[in-house]
């Protein structure tokens, strides 16, 4: 070793260090509590688990001491038969050792297994129940990495580490108990070196903790960029507007930090394994020395020193485990952590303990002087998840204010304004997306806070302008609205929607995979299959958001006609940007900055000569001619979507 060499691998060390922050990140208060906690049920297995450990570290020790029976009778030519014998329990206690291995391995992985699918499932069951602001602020891939590498992360620790830590435990207390009984002189020498290691593993450990934490948060990072470019939409997106040189630049400079923090991690589990790997072949040396020593002199037998030697073996194989094990245990807790952060983060909707079913008979919709504001990051995401150091918590301005009206029960209800004045929110704050902050919606005489949300939901059927489809069958995206639904009210659903024949011309038919977000599909066939599923799921109330924005005239009156006797007898908000549906409304109501400017019909609104005409003037000041030659035009804006690989 060059001079100097152990001052320069600490400089170099203390290089690695990116960040001071990093070094004090500590994890939350009460994380291994609440690990523990996920482990209640498991008490009877862990019970059985630790018995099997015990026994099984006794035979480890019990080995060692035989063999060195075994030397001592071979040193004092003693009787074969007891060499035999020995030598037969040794082989006995062999087969039950490895017995017991498999049952180890056998009751960890079970436990194992079965904490991480109760955390798993707690996770995704928890994140269904988030507001939809947190999924509008958090990156796809962040909260991902969490379901997934985090609580891999923690699954392999379970799995692969907890035998290790309670047996490399038991094993090193068995053994060191039984060193002592021999020759407590050399045990204690031999353990003397041992804070040479414990104390710099000490401070090893807490960089690690750090390292493994941005290691978490950079591999989220990164998962991110991948979930958004590459679905289909960020892929067009890309290769319309981006630079891929620049995109390929850029997810380069994140992986070279990915890789750095490996090549730390790496230095600094191997820094561990070395210094005790050194300890230990030190302490084997000064054994065999002192050892045989005291042999020569009388003060012990040879088969003490050969059993003490073994011993040695197994006293620091436990530790040099458990040194690598810290490694994974700190990797699992940073995981739990990052996880429990999601499950500590309350659903900002949810049902009162008090909450009842909706009346199945109620079917009006009344909106009482609703206040509505959007959600602050702190109410509803992670810094974590938006990959941000800290969260904005400036409230944003006033939505709505004071909207005030009824969609009697049978009625159609047309929402006209201008993008963003608030038609949306209005259609959003009926099924729960969000709650109000003042004032209250009513479905019957119901405040919709006090109803379940599963008969909410089940009473409303919703088709939004980008109507989504899953990355699956025909079939499969129907059935979501009603999942014992037969192949015949499927087929009449899509009839219903004018979309039959376009599914049987698909070679698959109904089992046709639509592509991510339907985008096999044309977006008027996407739409209509939308449209579709909504007739499947009859329910008492509609929303329909610009349902119709993605079909051609023709296809647009064919969906009008099957809508128009969808809708008949039920409850329908529509946000409308077609003449057609304002004129076929029976109350309409203009909303402007967040407040109903006007409500009434159409001709009553022209009549009144106010904002609703004003906006008549400007968008449809063609629209007449136009729809006198069967089109309609749109009212406050709206386009179509190219069309893109349609199936055919």
């Amino acid at each position: 070793m060059m001079p100097g060499g152990g001052m320069g691998s600490y400089s170099m060390m203390r290089s690695m260090r990116r960040d001071p922050a990093i070094s004090k990140n500590k994890l939350r208060k009460g994380t291994a509590r609440r690990v523990l906690e996920f482990a209640r049920p498991y008490r009877r297995e862990l019970g059985f688990f630790t018995l099997i450990i015990v026994l099984d570290a006794m035979i480890g020790v019990a080995t060692p001491v035989l063999a060195g029976r075994v030397v001592n009778e071979i040193t004092s030519h003693g009787q074969v038969r007891t060499v035999v014998w020995i030598a037969v329990v040794i082989a006995m206690l062999a087969v039950v050792d490895a017995v017991f291995s498999y049952a180890q391995r056998w009751y960890s992985a079970r436990i194992g297994e079965g904490l991480i699918f109760d955390l798993r499932s707690n996770v995704f069951g928890h994140v269904q129940r988030m507001p939809l602001a947190f999924f509008t602020r958090t990156q796809t891939g962040a909260l991902v990495s969490r379901l997934n590498s985090d609580v891999l992360g923690a699954q392999q620790a379970f799995t692969s580490t907890l035998s290790g830590v309670v047996s490399n435990a038991v094993s090193l207390v068995f053994t060191a108990a039984v060193m002592f009984t021999l020759s407590w002189q050399i045990t204690a020498l031999a353990l003397v070196m041992l804070p040479i290691f414990v104390f710099p593993a000490k401070r090893v450990g807490r960089e690690l903790q750090g390292i493994t934490r941005e290691s978490y948060n950079l591999n989220a990072s990164m998962n991110a960029t991948m979930t958004e470019r590459f679905n289909v939409a960020g892929a067009l997106l890309v290769k319309l507007f981006g630079n891929l040189g620049a995109e390929a630049e850029s997810f380069s400079n994140r992986a070279a930090r990915v890789r750095d923090i490996g090549v730390r991690s790496a230095l600094y589990a191997r820094a561990l394994f070395v210094a005790l790997a050194l300890v230990a072949s030190l302490a084997q040396a000064l054994v065999y020395g002192l050892g045989g020593y005291y042999a020569l002199t009388g003060q012990l037998s040879t088969g003490t020193v050969v059993t003490l030697a073994l011993l040695l073996s197994r006293l620091y194989g436990p530790l040099l485990a458990l040194s690598n094990v810290r490694v994974d245990v700190m990797s699992a807790l940073v995981s739990f952590d990052r996880v429990f952060e999601v499950l500590d983060l309350d659903p900002l909707i949810d049902d009162d303990p008090a909450a009842v079913p909706l009346d199945p008979t109620a079917a009006s919709i009344t909106f009482d002087d609703v206040w509505f504001s959007y959600p602050t990051a702190q109410e509803v995401s992670l810094a974590s998840l938006e990959d941000v150091a800290v969260l904005d918590n400036s409230r944003s301005q006033d939505v709505l204010r004071g909207v005030t009206f009824t969609a009697r029960a049978g009625q159609m209800v047309a929402l006209v304004g201008s993008s963003g004045a608030g038609k949306t929110t209005i259609s959003q704050l009926v099924p729960r997306i969000y709650d109000v902050r003042s004032g209250s919606v009513w479905i019957g005489d119901q405040d919709v806070r006090s109803v379940r949300q599963d008969s909410l939901r089940a009473a409303i059927g919703v088709v939004s302008q980008d109507a989504h489809l899953f990355h699956d069958t025909i079939a499969r995206n129907l059935r979501y609205a009603r999942a014992d639904a037969t192949d015949e009210q499927l087929w009449d659903a899509l009839r219903g929607a004018h979309i039959a024949d376009t599914v049987t011309e698909l070679p698959d038919g109904l089992d046709t995979v639509v592509g991510d977000r339907g985008y096999r599909l044309s977006g008027g066939e996407k739409q209509r299959i939308a449209i579709a599923r909504l007739l499947l799921k009859a329910p008492r109330i509609v929303i329909l958001d610009e349902a119709t924005a993605h079909l051609d005239s023709e296809s647009e009156r064919a969906v009008q006609d099957a809508l128009a006797s969808a809708l008949q007898g039920r409850t329908s908000l529509v946000i409308a940007h077609r003449l057609s549906t304002i004129r076929a409304a029976d109350l309409v109501l203009v909303v402007d900055d967040g407040r109903i400017a006007e409500r009434g019909t159409h001709d009553e609104l022209l009549r009144a000569g106010g904002v609703y005409a004003e906006l008549y003037r400007t968008q449809f000041a063609t629209g007449e001619t136009v729809l006198n030659h069967g089109v309609d035009s749109d009212l406050g804006g709206g386009s179509l979507r190219p069309e893109i690989g349609p199936v055919r």
